[in-house]
């Protein structure tokens, strides 16, 4: 069984980690979730948000009982000088919703999730607030069920939007159950072309902060042969 599971909310963020991995389809509590795996790890995209995000970590943990969880993806930067593909290996998370944290006992920085997409005055007030660096929308409640199953915990980020990047309005195209509504955004976007160079600017910046991250987690997965790659490296930031 794999050692290390990895929790992601879409493909597209660890895209070129997995292309290569076995997928296979699974059921877990009446849901169907699709799993990469390779000797050492599995990955589980869960979808956007926290009910999302809890649900695909119960599935990964109940059906390969692994002995670590990352949280890995996509987060949106709360200072102005971290910029696109710059990686965030956070020490603690905190849960917006009721302040809690969870240390991973490695990294350093805070990332806070919140419960929806931050624009440019929420991150200030996040950043205020928490202290963090970051924020993102799964990590808090991957961290609590890896908390709860006492398995170890760490996260793995990348900036994919800088502080003052105007977010088109991504929730009003996220399902009930996390998934993102593709073909409806493309056609909000097709229909207003003022918003085009800000999707197109999306795209890019989505498609350099994938494949940092990506790099970044073979590094590791090299690097230690998947033991220890929970901890292993935690530290860093890099573009």
């Amino acid at each position: 069984m794999p050692e290390i599971a990895m929790v992601a909310a879409l493909e597209r963020e660890v895209g070129p980690l997995v292309k290569d991995w076995h997928s296979t389809d699974r059921e877990y509590a009446g849901r169907e979730f699709r799993f990469f795996e390779n000797d050492k790890c599995v990955v589980v995209c869960g979808g956007i948000g926290t009910e999302a995000s809890r649900r695909a970590a119960e599935a990964v943990i109940a059906l390969y009982q692994p002995r670590a969880v990352w949280s890995v993806g996509f987060a949106g930067a709360l200072e102005k000088q971290l910029r696109v593909g710059e990686l965030v290996h956070a020490r603690q998370v905190v849960d917006a919703r009721d302040g809690s944290r969870v240390d991973t006992g490695s990294g350093s920085g805070v990332l806070v999730s919140f419960s929806s997409v931050a624009g440019e005055e929420q991150k200030a007030k996040l950043a205020k607030a928490y202290g963090a660096q970051a924020v993102d929308m799964e990590a808090a409640s991957v961290a609590k069920s890896a908390q709860a199953h006492g398995l170890v915990f760490a996260v793995a980020k990348v900036i994919s939007d800088e502080v003052g990047f105007p977010m088109p309005p991504m929730e009003q195209f996220t399902a009930a159950d996390g998934s993102f509504r593709t073909g409806k955004f493309v056609l909000y976007a097709a229909e207003r072309p003022w918003v085009w160079g800000t999707v197109m600017r999306l795209a890019r910046n989505s498609e350099k902060a994938a494949l940092a991250l990506c790099a970044d987690l073979k590094e590791r997965m090299l690097i230690t042969g998947g033991e220890g790659l929970s901890v292993q490296g935690s530290g860093s930031r890099k573009s």
